[in-house]
């Protein structure tokens, strides 16, 4: 592989970004070789030993690794229930949420789920390279396997309820609520116009009624 290994990538516009370094990893890291033999993956295991890309991580932060097959209602389930101290367990300040290849997008997702879940998160996103090891076999029977080593793009995001350095690459001040304003309502269906048929019928039926009163009374 031609790509850097360790090297960091950070931008306030995580999805964009995340698509950014998936398009720039060659089709051809599977080798055309492993495709034509009908080899099909039996393990993947990733490279554990190199730090995380965000500096000053206590050693014992809930850390979620996001997979490919991972079910995002459990990853909630679980971040959700610390972070709000639910139960018996101690309200956690910090989260950090890892993924690597096509785990990327559905890391992203949880993480805005859960600043949905959780107010006032603050956020510093960190995309950078990280080394996978595969192993391929063949269903021939005697045929060999082949390990193949990848480098993947990854992405690393931590959520804290206490500030952060907003000068840090990657951060993103937490999320305000904007109250919706009548024309917004209006366009939702959530409020009835002015001037809606409704209204109007009404205000037809009222100026009837003031005219049979009127006419009745000159009688």
């Amino acid at each position: 592989m031609t790509e850097p290994r360790g090297q960091n990538k950070s931008s306030n516009g995580a999805s964009s970004t995340a698509m950014e370094l998936q398009s720039e990893v060659p089709s051809s890291s599977l080798s055309p070789k492993l495709g034509r033999s009908n080899f099909r993956r039996v393990s993947r295991t990733e490279d554990s030993s190199s730090p995380y890309p965000i500096p000053g991580l206590a050693a014992d932060i809930l850390h979620m690794r996001v997979k490919e097959g991972s079910k995002i209602r459990n990853l909630l389930r679980l971040a959700t229930a610390r972070m709000q101290g639910e139960g018996k367990e101690t309200s956690l300040r910090q989260v950090v949420f890892t993924g690597s290849g096509r785990g990327v997008t559905k890391t992203i997702t949880c993480v805005e789920i859960l600043k949905r879940k959780v107010e006032g998160l603050h956020q510093v996103s960190k995309l950078y390279y990280k080394t996978v090891n595969e192993v391929w076999e063949s269903p021939q029977q005697g045929a060999a396997g082949v390990t193949v080593q990848r480098t993947v793009p990854a992405i690393c995001i931590l959520l804290s309820k206490d500030p952060l350095d907003p000068q840090e690459p990657g951060y993103q001040p937490p999320q305000t609520l904007s109250v919706p304003s009548e024309d917004v309502e209006r366009r939702r269906g959530l409020l009835r116009p002015a001037h809606s048929p409704s209204s109007q019928q009404h205000t037809a039926k009222r100026v009837c009624l003031d005219d049979w009163s009127v006419r009745t009374s000159q009688v």
